[in-house]
């Protein structure tokens, strides 16, 4: 007898966590459409957000997950809630004119800058080895997804786009690529504080945001050529330079870099 070989629908607890999965990332898609409308100041500080049910409609999501998204935005400090109000887009992270980081006087705002800068130490710590190892083990395969996160942030920077997910793609590339699960695993405990600074620095920063997406575009493609070279030494060195200039970029206020 011929075994049925027709799909079955998940049920249950498996039915209960894909319909979760999907929810977290519909309402990651709202949070960075409405990140990027925030960042570039298409929504200036000060404006009142539509409703929820309008926002709901126009992202064609529920409201749960449109809450999901706000709630994200407001543990950035990007939007506050009055009650009976509505939603409100702010200063970037307590700041209105520019302030440097070291002059904010948001406590949380710092305590969040500070763990960033806890993960940007481990990543000095474990990236360059990284890179060193995958400039010595790297397949065809590895230099292929580098190539291809490269080239997606270039479209996306050329699209003024969110660049975060390419950024992160690079690294998860060089990280595979040294054949070490662990160093892997680590990096991908990291990816919210690699996304989180780079939104972070979209507010915090006086670099004009394309400079600094050139920038990280050159560090990205210097790193990648050693790797291609087997260059281990060299990449090791760029891997630990585009780090150490991405915290600088963080805490920075001048446009001299």
């Amino acid at each position: 007898m011929d075994k049925d070989t027709t799909s079955k629908e998940p049920t249950g607890f498996a039915f209960s966590a894909l319909q979760h999965s999907k929810a977290e990332r519909l309402a990651d898609k709202v949070y960075e459409n409405l990140f990027h409308a925030i960042v570039t100041g298409m929504i200036a500080a000060g404006t009142k957000l539509p409703s929820e049910n309008q926002l709901a409609r126009e992202f064609d999501v529920s409201r749960p997950v449109l809450r999901e998204a706000l709630d994200k935005l407001r543990a950035d400090r990007l939007v506050s809630s009055v009650r009976g109000s509505g939603n409100f887009v702010k200063n970037a992270v307590g700041a209105t004119d520019g302030t440097p980081i070291s002059e904010l006087e948001d406590r949380d705002a710092l305590e969040r800058i500070g763990d960033l800068l806890n993960g940007i130490e481990l990543r000095l710590i474990v990236e360059p080895e990284a890179a060193s190892l995958a400039a010595r083990r790297r397949s065809p395969a590895d230099l292929a997804r580098m190539r291809a996160a490269l080239d997606r942030y270039d479209e996306a920077l050329a699209k003024n786009t969110i660049l975060h997910y390419h950024d992160y793609a690079f690294h998860e590339a060089v990280a595979t690529a040294s054949c070490n699960p662990r160093i892997v695993a680590t990096l991908k405990s990291l990816e919210y504080d690699v996304s989180r600074s780079v939104n972070l620095m979209r507010f915090l920063s006086h670099y004009p945001p394309m400079v600094r997406g050139e920038a990280v575009r050159g560090e990205h493609e210097e790193i990648f050529r050693h790797i291609e070279a087997g260059a281990d030494l060299e990449a090791s060195r760029a891997m630990r330079n585009h780090i150490e200039h991405a915290r600088s970029r963080m805490l920075s206020s001048s446009t001299d870099f």
